[in-house]
Parts: structure tokens; C-alpha cells; sequence
């Protein structure tokens, strides 16, 4: 269901959950359906563009959560970067929906093929 709520984190090696567990049972149990105003929600990345004056489709998103990072950057209009660090799986490579501009091993990687990219991302 849209919008995504992420369902955990990564923090010292452990997956912990993540804040939308959370307002996923505030929202039943008040019977009241919460606004979000973060990621993945393209207010969220359109605001950011904004706030840069610049277009969305200038820029580049690198996160290693594919569906509140890429997935909601990518559904903005941003490119995005997937980063084989932190939260990823190697599920998240074939996820069925969200397609990364790039997945890349690291930022160091990302912010490498963004520098030296003729295409520009």
C-alpha cells in the first residue's frame, strides 16, 4: 500500500524497527490515517529540489533502502542510487518495482560513476 512505510533500520549491525511500524498502530488503533511527510513521500523529495532550485530530474538520490530512498526518489522524478551498504539485500537488486538508475557498491563507488559520468546523473 502506498505510501511505503519503512518497516526497519540498520543500527550497529542489528535490524531494529523503524518509526512506520509505529503509525501503522496509531493508525488503527485511532482509526485515523496518518499524513507522511518524509521519505518515501515525493513532498518529501520535491520540497528538497525545491529548497535547491533545482528540478528533480537534476538530481540523484544515493540510499541503501530501496523502497524509502531509491523507490521514493525514482517515484519524485530523482535519479536513484542503490548502495550495497547498510540496509541493502541482494534481494533489493531485483526488487519488483523500484529499477535504481545504478546500484553501486559504496558511495565512494556512486560519487565516482556520478563524477566521471559523461551522461550526467
Amino acid at each position: 500500500e502506498w505510501p511505503l512505510r519503512p518497516g526497519y533500520y540498520l543500527d550497529s549491525g542489528e535490524l531494529k524497527l523503524e518509526v512506520g511500524c509505529f503509525i501503522a498502530g496509531l493508525e488503527y488503533s485511532s482509526q485515523v490515517k496518518a499524513e507522511v511527510i518524509g521519505k518515501p513521500s515525493p513532498v518529501f523529495f520535491n520540497q528538497a529540489a525545491s529548497l535547491l532550485g533545482m528540478s528533480p530530474r537534476d538530481l540523484v538520490m544515493i540510499g541503501d533502502d530501496v523502497d524509502s530512498d531509491v523507490g521514493g526518489a525514482m517515484r519524485a522524478g530523482l535519479q536513484g542510487i542503490l548502495v550495497k551498504t547498510g540496509k541493502y539485500r541482494e534481494k533489493d537488486a531485483s526488487h519488483p518495482t523500484v529499477k535504481p538508475t545504478l546500484i553501486a557498491d559504496n558511495l565512494s563507488h556512486a560519487i565516482d560513476v556520478i563524477l566521471n559520468s559523461k551522461k550526467g546523473y
